[in-house]
């Protein structure tokens, strides 16, 4: 068996404010909607600007921070390169773009909503994003100390919101504590 370790990835910067704006701006238009799976591709695989661990960390203390978790991953990340010109220029990056887009579609959505073709478009993106969802949560499940329960965790939610078609809400605010919880006792385990 071998048991080498293979050597730290080394960490790289932007290179200053505009590569920020527009790897963020490349980012929220590469994957609008589902962002999340890109931006661990960008940022880990591509840019390296941060480790798989430092994406896991960033992205643990971004989704319980007020607001959406990419938004708050973009300010860190910005903020840790370039301070707080950093974090606008982040900001800037991921709004600008699908702000843009989304007035446009805003305004011709309630004349083309009901077209089936656009309809049956619309449903189609949903499974496209629950994979991306899947794929990217099965990239990060080895960086996670208790990744062997995911599958479980996984399961329950699908079973509850996607069998039994209870809300969503509801499920998230009973999986949750219990997954907090027992990852909490596991971690005090020998």
């Amino acid at each position: 068996m071998n048991t080498t370790i293979s050597p730290p990835m080394e960490r790289h910067a932007p290179q200053d404010l505009r590569d920020l704006f527009w790897s963020f701006n490349r980012l929220t238009l590469s994957g609008f909607g589902g962002v999340l799976p890109f931006a661990q591709r960008v940022l880990v695989d591509e840019k390296q600007w941060l480790s798989r661990q430092e994406f896991v960390n960033l992205l643990s203390i971004s989704q319980v921070l007020p607001g959406p978790n990419l938004i708050n991953l973009a300010l860190m990340v910005g903020q840790r390169s370039f301070g707080w010109r950093g974090a606008l220029a982040a900001l800037a990056g991921m709004l600008a773009a699908p702000l843009a887009i989304v007035l446009f579609i805003a305004v011709g959505y309630s004349t083309w909503a009901t077209v089936p073709l656009v309809h049956n478009a619309l449903r189609g993106m949903e499974v496209v994003t629950a994979g991306l969802v899947i794929a990217m949560a099965l990239r990060l499940a080895p960086v996670l100390r208790l990744a062997r329960t995911a599958p479980l965790w996984a399961a329950a939610a699908f079973v509850s919101v996607g069998l039994l078609r209870w809300q969503l809400l509801g499920v998230m605010l009973a999986l949750g504590p219990l997954a907090v919880l027992l990852a909490r006792f596991g971690r005090r385990a020998p």
